[in-house]
């Protein structure tokens, strides 16, 4: 039986020393062998079912947040979905958003400008909202940082007042459990945790489908697609189908596959895992005199006024981000604590 080692090992060999995951993930070898036969079977003039690999996505990633498949539509942005869902809302409706939360998710709603967009720190989200907030729109784990939103909270304040939630899991899904059925609408990116292409993004509706308008429906759209192309579509898909951007269709074809892995290695595991190393690089920079922004349970890690160090760390082969002058550590499957080790001995040794 493979053990969580020996599958990250055999899908993953990173030539430097790569913690950059809130940025961009790493692809299985799976996924980019995937990708590579559909480019060269697409080259040849006998393209693979590429249409049918958004549905085992689409499917796959139903399964990873706890709903049917019927909910989820495929796309490739946030941005699209959230404004989507800016435009599902009446003129004058309150959104209440966290301070500095990432711009795919808010900006759509700042757009409309007969919207009250209102912002306050991610801490006070739940006890902010209040009879006549009509959404609750925050990143399940904030991208600058890592802090992890109080969302069991939220969610129950938002019941309470008669307000809707959209949570983006974008810097969440693939090492955090989360179960989409607590929210009317979430939405995630693939190219992060979930170790997808870029190209790769899905929404999460209600059953009833949320009251969204379905304002970029083309023919994929369509309940019955191939007889969608010409002329308004007769019937739009009954599902969250209606919902779906016309797909990156390589970048699905390799999505189906990281997913799957993502399965197989099991949310849980991969949590414990990466929390490891976010906790032993913690310690480690204590020992440095370093003290990280507080973001317990996730495995990011930012830490004040080492952001410009960005560029000489990746000169040593350690690639991390620079976010609000904070240097970003981001921790996944693939990491190890050799990987942790490094960077805080480049940290100890390169000058300040």
């Amino acid at each position: 039986m493979d053990t969580f080692e020996s599958l990250v090992r055999a899908e993953f060999a990173p030539k430097n020393t790569y913690l950059n995951t809130a940025s961009t993930g790493l692809l299985p070898a799976r996924a980019v062998a995937a990708m590579r036969t559909a480019v060269e079977s697409s080259a040849a003039g006998d393209p693979t079912d590429m249409f049918g690999d958004v549905e085992a996505s689409r499917a796959a990633y139903a399964r990873l947040v706890g709903v049917p498949d019927s909910r989820v539509a495929a796309g490739a942005s946030v941005a699209v979905y959230s404004g989507l869902i800016a435009a599902s809302l009446p003129a004058g409706a309150e959104v209440l958003t966290a301070e500095g939360d990432f711009s795919s998710l808010v900006n759509p709603f700042h757009v409309r400008a007969d919207l009250k967009v209102r912002s306050v720190p991610l801490e006070r989200i739940a006890e902010s909202v209040r009879p006549g907030t009509a959404l609750v729109a925050v990143s399940a784990a904030q991208s600058a940082d890592g802090r992890i939103a109080d969302l069991p909270a939220i969610r129950e304040a938002a019941r309470t007042h008669g307000a809707r939630t959209y949570v983006d899991a974008s810097q969440a899904a693939g090492w955090l459990a989360l179960d989409a059925n607590a929210y009317d609408y979430s939405a995630c990116v693939g190219f992060k945790w979930l170790v997808c292409p870029r190209g790769v993004a899905f929404l999460v509706v209600p059953e009833d489908l949320g009251g969204l308008p379905p304002l970029f429906a083309g023919w994929v759209a369509g309940q019955r697609p191939w007889d969608a192309c010409y002329g308004p579509i007769d019937e739009l898909a009954h599902s969250a189908r209606r919902f779906d951007e016309s797909p990156a269709l390589f970048s699905y074809a390799a999505a189906r596959h990281s997913l799957e892995l993502l399965a197989e290695l099991g949310v849980d595991a991969i949590r414990v895992h990466d929390l490891a190393l976010a906790d032993r690089f913690r310690t480690g920079l204590a020992a440095l005199g370093h003290t990280p922004v507080p973001s317990p349970g996730a495995p990011t890690v930012s830490v004040p006024g080492l952001g410009h160090r960005q560029g000489e760390l990746s000169a040593a082969g350690i690639e991390v981000s620079d976010r609000a002058g904070n240097l970003r550590a981001a921790f996944h499957l693939y990491n190890t604590t050799e990987d942790v080790d490094r960077l805080l001995d480049a940290l100890s040794t390169l000058p300040s």
